[in-house]
């Protein structure tokens, strides 16, 4: 597979060219977060990765790792023996981030009944509304 969508372009200065935004949209992005989640108990191989993410494709798994990998948050070991065994694992800044992630599972999980309640709410209010403005 190529490597042409993750180089670094020549001249890119990484302090000034990497925005702050930036930074956020990749380590916030759906399959960041799972495959950080996954590999943050100790080393993993790839089919346990795609085992443990429900619903990601071979390639977006070999993309994500790919650019974590680029980015300092996984590690990749290779074992020279026959088949090849590789090996990914979290580094530190990515426990971090697991930490956090953690949080925010926890605050969804502990909000989820109050974010249900206010969706039907609203869902209530807005059917009545639409039926109001057709009986008018």
């Amino acid at each position: 597979m190529s490597q042409r969508n993750i180089q670094v372009p020549v001249g890119y200065d990484l302090e000034e060219d990497c925005p702050f935004q930036e930074v956020l949209e990749r380590v916030a992005s759906k399959w960041v977060v799972q495959v950080i989640l996954a590999s943050s108990a100790g080393p993993v191989r790839f089919t346990e990765l795609e085992s443990a993410i429900d619903g990601i494709s071979r390639r977006m798994l070999t993309l994500t790792l790919r650019r974590l990998e680029r980015d300092g948050l996984v590690t990749r070991t290779v074992y020279p023996c026959v088949p090849p065994r590789v090996e990914y694992t979290a580094t530190e800044p990515a426990l971090e981030l697991q930490e956090a992630f953690q949080a925010l599972a926890d605050w969804a999980l502990r909000h989820r009944p109050t974010i249900a309640a206010a969706r039907r709410v609203y869902d209530n209010r807005v059917s009545a509304e639409a039926e109001d403005s057709i009986l008018s």
